[in-house]
């Protein structure tokens, strides 16, 4: 399927490893000129090195970036649209806040998620709007997980502060519609990513703590990033472009047994 990506310049937030780089993978194999940020310099080399072994045409730019600064982001985002022209589709992604229930957090521990979760996608967002504008053409895709979908009480600020993601991907559906943007959100379940095979392997043995997660999904393993990443490249595609203000899951149908 010709997915129109050859040539479109890509952000991709949190992009030198687990979901973001497998997205920045992708979209780089689809000849997409593709931009990734984090913090870690050394993961970021590694990261750029694998995606200039797989890109089809296109250019790549790895950046040392902290989401969390406003700042940081929007020279980030300037320095991008600057030396590859344009700006089209822009992928945000940043680790989860601490697992818990609801009550065993103080107030500082919900205003710290905000600022760790809820405000970085928006602070990108706002920054690449003005260039997806001028494009003509545009995605946003917001990376949050299964928890913006379905409460999970061990999750408690993951949902809280995911939810307003949701929440402002929603306002900015109808607002850039005439302006040919579209705008998505991505609800991941239990992907085989580095945190997720730490935690599978807190009793010692990774496999047997991802075959334990994945009993509890209909499709009995947990999904792989390249699988969700397939998802997420249609989703900023051509071929994706009557759909917007959704909240796609990508959780092997975890969602619909509970």
């Amino acid at each position: 399927m010709e997915l129109g990506l050859a040539n479109k310049v890509a952000l991709v937030a949190g992009g030198s490893s687990g979901l973001g780089l497998a997205v920045a993978e992708e979209l780089a194999k689809e000849g997409a000129h593709v931009a990734i940020g984090a913090r870690d310099t050394d993961r970021l080399a590694q990261a750029e090195a694998r995606l200039k072994s797989v890109a089809r045409g296109g250019r790549i730019m790895a950046t040392r970036v902290d989401v969390k600064d406003d700042a940081d982001v929007r020279r980030w985002v300037e320095d991008v649209a600057a030396k590859l022209g344009a700006l089209h589709v822009v992928v945000t992604n940043s680790g989860g806040p601490p697992p818990g229930p609801a009550s065993s957090f103080g107030v500082d521990a919900y205003r710290n998620a905000t600022d760790a979760v809820l405000l970085p996608p928006i602070s990108l967002a706002l920054a690449a709007l003005p260039h997806l504008k001028k494009a003509g053409w545009g995605r946003v895709l917001f990376i949050t997980s299964e928890t913006v979908h379905r409460p999970v009480a061990r999750f408690a600020l993951s949902g809280f502060a995911r939810m307003g993601i949701v929440g402002f991907s929603a306002a900015l559906v109808q607002e850039l519609g005439d302006a040919g943007i579209t705008v998505n959100v991505l609800a991941p379940g239990y992907m085989r990513t580095p945190p997720v095979e730490r935690t599978a392997g807190n009793a010692g043995d990774v496999e047997a703590g991802l075959r334990a997660m994945g009993a509890h999904i209909p499709l009995k393993r947990v999904g792989l990033p390249e699988e969700f990443a397939a998802a997420a490249v249609f989703l900023a595609s051509e071929r994706a472009s009557f759909i917007t203000g959704t909240v796609q899951l990508v959780d092997g149908g975890a969602s619909v047994i509970g």
